[in-house]
Formats: structure tokens, C-alpha cells, sequence
């Protein structure tokens, strides 16, 4: 794995690993997060009313991970930037991504929105509950989207493929078991599928049934 390769899969682990308190609070009004896209150049921060199921219903703000500078930009200020989108009106687009409408972002002229109380809380909270390691986990998990009241998917890092691995999993039954075999089971390449119409990924693996 090259050094820029394995750069942007730590940025995108931090940035997906800072947003998930964000599916259970509204990010503004009655709009929630639903997933984090992972990208070369650029995250996908995807969002919705909160009982949204339909990619139709789903909007995709598509943010670079560099700023003007050059210098990776934090999810701090993602979070921020796709708070004043999700309080604007949603321009017209013509481009959608995974059935979703597909927003470039100018993050140049888009002002972000001030911490609330509840980010404040949060970093007192990650910061007691949540020390650094060292060692971070394997694999690397960058990225997620929800694809149901009971379905998820997960884009972790499996250096054997080459990018990406799009594990779909149920949220229900033997969670426990799942969690503990996942990170064997998206390395056994007899799983490994093609799945075109998701350019986030280089396979898909499916684990619904597992």
C-alpha cells in the first residue's frame, strides 16, 4: 500500500469514525446522516430525513478531502460545512451517485456552521471514552451507508484487493458473531463480487445471510 493510498484511507477512517454519533442526532432541523462515501479525492456525506430508506429520498454532498492549501481538511469542519448544506435549499443537480441526487461541494465559498452544544459535549465524551490507540482497528472502516430500516453497508480497507470492500450486513440476529468474524470474511476472495453500480467499492461482499 503506498503512502498517499494509505494517507486517504486514515483520513477517511477518522472522518467516518468522528461522524457516526450524527446518525442518531438530527445534523440540522429534521435531517439526519446516512452514510459516509468514501472517494480518491474527495467524501461523500450523505443525508436524509431520518426514516429515509429510498436512495430517491437521499441527497449526497460531495466534499474534497483538501483544501485550497493542499492540507487535509478536518472532519470537524466537514461536519460544519455539511450542517450550513443541509440547512440551505437543495440546488438543482443533474448528477446522482448509487441512485442518490449527487452535490459537488465549493467548499471555498461555503461558510461552516458553529459547534453546537452537542459537539462540544461529544468531544468531552470521545475524548474520555475513547483514548488513543496506538494500533488502530483492522480493517480500516471508511465508510458506511444504510440502506435500510435493517441493512447497512460497510466500506472497509482490504490491501489484497486493491481498495475498498462493501460488506452488506443485517442489523438484526447474531450481530456479535459478525462483528467478530468480519474481518476474516471480507478477506476470503470466493466472497469478493462485482458490483457495478456502486463506484465506491472494487467488491462487494454479502453478508445478509451470515
Amino acid at each position: 500500500m503506498n503512502g498517499q493510498r494509505e494517507e486517504r484511507i486514515e483520513q477517511q477512517a477518522y472522518i467516518t469514525r468522528f461522524l457516526l454519533d450524527y446518525t442518531a442526532v438530527p445534523l440540522a432541523g429534521t435531517t439526519y446522516l446516512h452514510g459516509v462515501l468514501p472517494g480518491r479525492e474527495a467524501v461523500r456525506i450523505v443525508t436524509g430525513p431520518a426514516d429515509a430508506t429510498a436512495a430517491g429520498e437521499l441527497v449526497a454532498y460531495e466534499i474534497p478531502l483538501t483544501d485550497e492549501d493542499d492540507e487535509a481538511v478536518t472532519a470537524p469542519l466537514i461536519l460544519g460545512w455539511t450542517r450550513t448544506l443541509a440547512s440551505s435549499a437543495l440546488p438543482h443537480v443533474n448528477t446522482s451517485v448509487v441512485g442518490m441526487a449527487l452535490v459537488p461541494v465549493d467548499t471555498a465559498v461555503l461558510e461552516a456552521a458553529a459547534p453546537t452544544c452537542t459537539d462540544r459535549a461529544l468531544r468531552v465524551l470521545r475524548t474520555l471514552a475513547r483514548p488513543y490507540v496506538e494500533t488502530p482497528p483492522s480493517p480500516a472502516l471508511c465508510g458506511f451507508l444504510l440502506t435500510g430500516q435493517d441493512s447497512m453497508r460497510l466500506y472497509v480497507a482490504v490491501e489484497e484487493a486493491g481498495g475498498l470492500i462493501a460488506a452488506d450486513v443485517r442489523l438484526t440476529g447474531a450481530l456479535t458473531a459478525l462483528l467478530a468474524a468480519l474481518p476474516a470474511l471480507v478477506h476470503e476472495k470466493e466472497r469478493w463480487e462485482k458490483d457495478t453500480t456502486d463506484p465506491h467499492c472494487v467488491h462487494a461482499v454479502d453478508l445478509t445471510a451470515w
